[in-house]
């Protein structure tokens, strides 16, 4: 699953990155306009804005791109990691690393 971050903190780029990974996602950050951002998105298959840190011009030109190749967008006011982490959550199972463990149960003798 690819996912694009649309505002939120600079010095957090990196942790954004590390926490969609850690649920099997691949990750671009957009933390402040710098040159065209309609261009730039691609088609993710999850759109999350920080609503309180981006500026409405990015908010426009992420709703208008996540209609165009029909992504969801997930809104959240806060910009905290623990916030993507339960979006990550909600979006991707719950399942850390991508993948569902199995429980090897070793043979009881009887």
């Amino acid at each position: 699953m690819t996912v694009v971050i649309v505002g939120g903190n600079h010095c957090m780029q990196r942790l954004y990155v590390d926490t969609c990974e850690k649920y099997g996602c691949k990750a671009k950050v957009y933390v402040k306009t710098n040159g065209d951002l309609k261009h730039k998105i691609g088609s993710p298959d999850l759109i999350i804005l920080f609503t309180n840190t981006v500026s409405h011009k990015m908010r426009k030109v992420a709703v208008s791109e996540a209609k165009r190749c029909h992504a969801i967008i997930e809104r959240s006011h806060s910009s905290s990691l623990n916030a993507l982490e339960t979006i990550m959550e909600n979006h991707c199972g719950g399942r850390e690393g991508g993948y569902h463990e199995k429980a090897i149960v070793p043979d009881q003798a009887v």
